[in-house]
């Protein structure tokens, strides 16, 4: 029984048990940090099966009622996928695409003011934080006056140590609250932006959203879309500045962005926690029979470094294709909001290179921190200069 999280030997590096599990131990048992046990799983295509399956459900206060669980996550199955059809004809990649001037401007007054106050800086601070809450503001139209009052909701959602219960739950009210009077005036008065659009989505097969689904869909967009982007800003940043060539060759091939970014995605070691799912049926796992009720684990990040799929697993390709990476999932259950979060991630990226071809990372690597009690996974700064 291995004691879980693993201890990793610097926060932008993998921990030596994914390599020695994928080959030896793919199902392995493991205690929690909260002192549960479960199993966790290490290789591509059983991680892969942990999110397609239906056999894999997310874990629930249901337990080990496993029949139980099966029969609330299909009765929630189908009300999931009408939101995401109804949701997906207005978060296309097109129109994700479509916001990249406006994302390129906000980096550009971001780094502005960074440059003004001089180096070093905090690139997570001065960029990588503000920037996917402006941009997810500006989606939902919500008035750039309120952009720290998001900023601070996504936070307490997402960070399981830094605040009480109580002062969580308060954040979920307000944040609530705004949105259910915000989805109110869009109704009555639609905007140029996404939430005013899908007040008006109808389908003849799925209706229209209800105004709690609408709420909803804004909490959604602002706590999948900071805190995940947020971080990974600091974290691509951290990774390609480790190695002085990757970002040397960037500079030289600068139209290697977009490859640059799934690779970067692949790589990162420092994804959160791991995906909880219960198994409701006996099933067969690379080899080992799992009863009904048992929790598996699924660790993306060592799935990603799976040797079985991608060549020179554990090395940065920044020219790798393809790159079937599993960070924003796989099949129904994939990221919605992938189309955006690569949109900044590419955007960001291409302004750095251009604003500051000379960024470095002013602290060695080792000296990096990784955010505690953090859902997604982040470094606590990424301390930089030019």
């Amino acid at each position: 029984m291995l004691d879980y999280p693993f201890t990793p030997p610097t926060a932008v590096d993998p921990p030596d048990e994914w390599r020695e599990l994928r080959a030896t131990c793919p199902v392995a048992p493991v205690r929690t940090a909260a002192g549960t046990e479960a199993l966790l799983l290490t290789r591509y295509d059983d991680v892969r099966a942990t999110i397609t399956d239906r056999r894999f459900v997310r874990n629930t206060p249901a337990g080990n009622n496993a029949v139980g669980t099966q029969a609330a996550f299909m009765a929630g199955e189908e009300q999931h996928l009408r939101w995401r059809r109804l949701l997906s004809r207005s978060f296309t990649a097109k129109r994700m695409t479509a916001l990249e001037p406006g994302i390129a401007r906000i980096a550009h007054d971001l780094i502005d003011e960074m440059a003004k106050q001089g180096p070093p800086a905090d690139l997570r601070t001065a960029l990588g934080f503000p920037l996917p809450v402006y941009v997810i503001c500006d989606l939902l139209g919500v008035p750039a006056a309120d952009r720290e009052r998001f900023a601070r909701w996504s936070d307490h959602f997402l960070n399981i140590t830094r605040f009480t219960a109580e002062e969580t739950r308060r954040s979920g009210l307000e944040m609530w609250e705004y949105m259910r009077a915000h989805v109110e005036a869009k109704r009555s008065e639609p905007g140029d932006d996404l939430l005013s659009e899908l007040v008006t989505v109808v389908d003849a097969e799925d209706g229209r959203l209800t105004e709690q689904e609408l709420v909803f869909t804004g909490q959604a967009l602002l706590v999948a879309g900071h805190e995940t982007t947020a971080n990974m800003i600091g974290k691509m940043a951290a990774m390609l500045l480790a190695r002085r060539e990757r970002w040397e060759r960037l500079l030289a091939e600068p139209g290697l962005v977009p490859s640059a970014v799934e690779e970067v995605l692949r790589f990162d070691a420092n994804l959160g926690f791991g995906m909880h799912r219960l198994v409701t049926k006996r099933t067969e796992i690379a080899g080992t029979v799992v009863e009904a009720g048992t929790t598996v684990l699924s660790s993306t990040p060592s799935a990603n470094r799976d040797e079985r799929v991608f060549d020179h697993a554990d090395e940065m390709d920044l020219a790798r294709s393809p790159n079937s990476h599993l960070t924003f999932g796989a099949g129904p259950h994939s990221c919605l909001g992938q189309s955006l979060a690569r949109v900044e991630l590419r955007t960001v990226l291409t302004v750095l290179l251009d604003r500051l071809p000379g960024l470095e990372l002013a602290v060695p690597v080792d000296e990096l921190r990784r955010r505690q009690g953090l859902l997604v996974g982040g470094l606590e700064e990424v301390p930089v200069r030019w």
